[in-house]
């Protein structure tokens, strides 16, 4: 009697319940003899009526995929409680969860309203692609779009439709095409992103776009094979399959993203210096052989620039260390706007230093003039007190060829030490040939060429002015 029970359950899962034959009922399973014979009825009616059998439990994969969505979300949900300002996770965590809630209440059908099985099921689970779709966006730092919207919009627009609502297979294409909408639009999010840097992106839009064929191909051929119920859903569950091998696949995929995306983070951080925001010594020196081919290729010379700001240990003793942090901040995000490609780090301390390909002694001169009158010409404000400061520029330069970093910067130092000399607050260069010449026992303080005068300094801005707006 119970295996006549459970076999009446399951045949009636599988069809419709107005499909079974009118003399034959519950009662009538109770018995093994009859038991068998409708077995072998049934058989032959599938196969004379259907010529297909039914080979997807569909009630057994959504509770599976069900416990999977939901486990993701879980975990999503706690990545985005470690990270509150990363957004992607939350999003994917409600898609997850979307997902996952829509689904159960499509495999409850027949235990809840058909209204919340079917129309509010699959609208809440293509929701959850939309969160999808929004988490991409956020990943990216993007607002969300309104097209994130369409799957559910799709589905709502077309399910209330007399001859979609009443029938399965028209159901069944119309949830396809939602899905492909909603596949597109994950690779549209996925697109929006640096695809040059990140390569994993180019990948993982694939995914997408191969998920999108596979829905609208699936609901392509429905419209035009017009399936009974049973090939609707055999169809169906092949294509679900496949998407949820895609979709694993995906996953896959953004968490290699987000991995190459931390460990740039990380790699950024070793080569940043983190008060200041520029690139650290070690950073710096890393950018001088592609500036000194740089310079090599357009026939320039390479000029090293050292910057020292004036008597810092008293603006530290007078107005306290966080002043001083306000300062060097200051100066820093000024002084990076006025250097070609941005090759500009702190060195330490209260030293900063740049590279540049330039044309000639005149234009070093004219970059590191704009910058020391700049900075002296507004004092920084720390938001308790007005702080003077003023910079001490020191500028080496040789030829392409002989460009070499030790020499320039140990060059750059000295003509440094000339200007702190000369009175600070100026800027003193070493040519070619006295960047050079070995470095003497004891620097010298007439040592290299001062800028000091008016119109030389008028004539250096002048010349910055000229290549700003040739730029």
């Amino acid at each position: 009697m119970k295996e006549g029970l459970l076999y009446s359950t399951v045949l009636i899962h599988v069809y419709p319940t107005e499909s079974l034959p009118a003399d034959i009922g519950l009662k009538q399973c109770r018995s093994a003899a009859t038991l068998r014979k409708w077995r072998a009825s049934s058989a032959r009616m599938r196969t004379d009526r259907q010529g297909v059998a039914a080979v997807f439990n569909i009630a057994t994969g959504l509770a599976i995929w069900c416990s999977e969505a939901m486990t993701l979300a879980l975990v999503l949900f706690v990545a985005w409680r470690h990270n509150v300002r990363n957004e992607a996770y939350l999003y994917w965590g409600l898609g997850f969860l979307l997902t996952g809630i829509g689904f159960a209440m499509v495999a409850l059908r027949g235990e809840i309203p058909s209204v919340l099985s079917i129309e509010a099921g699959n609208a809440i689970a293509l929701l959850g692609q939309s969160a999808w779709v929004a988490g991409f966006l956020a990943l990216d730092r993007k607002r969300i779009e309104w097209w994130a919207l369409l799957p559910p919009v799709i589905w709502l627009a077309g399910v209330f439709l007399p001859w979609v609502n009443s029938d399965y297979s028209n159901r069944m294409v119309l949830y396809n095409l939602a899905s492909a909408t909603g596949a597109t639009a994950l690779a549209m999010a996925v697109a929006a992103g640096d695809m040059r840097r990140e390569r994993t992106r180019v990948k993982l839009m694939g995914v997408f776009v191969i998920q999108g064929c596979l829905c609208f191909g699936s609901a392509l051929m429905m419209a035009l094979t017009l399936p009974s119920d049973i090939e609707a859903t055999n169809l169906g569950g092949a294509s679900a399959m496949a998407s949820a091998f895609l979709l694993t696949i995906a996953f896959a995929f953004t968490c290699r993203l987000i991995m190459e995306r931390s460990e740039r983070h990380l790699r950024a951080l070793t080569l940043t210096d983190s008060l200041t925001g520029v690139l650290n010594r070690r950073g710096l020196l890393g950018y001088f052989d592609g500036i000194q081919e740089k310079a090599h290729d357009d026939q320039r010379q390479v000029a090293v620039m050292l910057f020292d700001l004036d008597h810092f240990k008293r603006v530290n003793d007078r107005f306290g260390h966080q002043s001083g942090d306000a300062v060097l901040t200051a100066f820093a995000r000024m002084a990076r706007q006025y250097i070609p490609n941005n090759i500009f780090g702190r060195m330490g301390g209260e030293e900063f230093a740049a590279f540049a390909a330039v044309t000639d002694q005149t234009e070093a001169e004219a970059i590191a003039e704009a910058i020391r009158t700049e900075f002296c010409r507004l004092p920084v404000s720390t938001g308790e007190a007005i702080v003077p400061v003023t910079v001490s520029i020191g500028i080496a330069l040789a030829s392409s060829i002989e460009a070499n970093i030790d020499k320039l910067i140990s060059a750059a130092d000295r003509a440094l030490y000339a200007a702190k000399a000369a009175g600070r607050n100026c800027t003193v260069t070493f040519g070619e040939a006295e960047a050079a010449a070995p470095a003497p026992a004891t620097p010298r303080g007439t040592a290299g060429e001062l800028v000091p005068t008016v119109d030389d300094q008028v004539e250096a801005l002048r010349r910055m002015g000229t290549l700003s707006r040739a730029g």
